[in-house]
């Protein structure tokens, strides 16, 4: 099935039952591979760091070089990756921070329908929160998170619905997606 993109036009001569449209897809079916990365500092605490990144990725299991500890540090910056099985916290944060529509918009900034590239604040997900970095430098580093899979647009979608969209459709791409800078999109009368 291909993405849905509503337009409020198209809304108004959809049926009953198009309008009440609710995609539904499945995790297993259309995700391939989790992969998040991050670049440790010298400077930074290795343990709060994987707790950031564990607190929306709980199985996540970094391959780690040997590092030194202690100040001064005589490490260089190490970029740490591995692999996660689920985005249900993550998704379970972003629904709870209501910011599903934010999440649709910052994860498809670049559509492809088998990769999906962005990322996020790792302060933020230190408290288990989630804020998306748009390309800039961000205080405390950043996680950078790509999926991989089949109908991924259709999928994020589905995985960011909420009942909002039922009077206010949204799709990917849509009129109503913020900026690729991340500014919003004015859209009141």
């Amino acid at each position: 099935m291909a993405p849905r993109n509503f337009s409020f036009e198209s809304f108004a001569y959809m049926s009953k039952d198009e309008q009440n449209f609710q995609p539904s897809c499945t995790r297993v079916v259309m995700i391939r591979e989790i992969e998040i990365s991050t670049t440790l500092q010298p400077y930074e605490d290795l343990d709060k760091v994987i707790e950031s990144v564990k607190s929306l990725f709980p199985d996540w299991s970094p391959e780690i070089t040997n590092r030194e500890r202690g100040f001064p540090s005589k490490n260089n910056p190490q970029i740490i990756y591995g692999t996660s099985s689920s985005m249900d916290r993550f998704l379970e944060a972003i629904r709870n921070q209501s910011i599903l529509d934010t999440a649709l918009d910052a994860m498809t900034m670049e559509e492809d329908d088998q990769i999906c590239d962005f990322s996020i604040s790792r302060l933020a997900s230190l408290a288990g929160k989630v804020s998306f970095t748009l390309g800039e430098r961000v205080i405390g580093g950043s996680v950078d998170i790509s999926i991989t899979g089949v109908g991924l647009i259709e999928w994020l979608e589905s995985a960011t619905w909420h009942e909002g969209r039922r009077e206010i459709p949204r799709g990917v791409g849509d009129e109503l997606s913020m900026y690729k800078d991340g500014s919003p999109r004015e859209w009141f009368d």
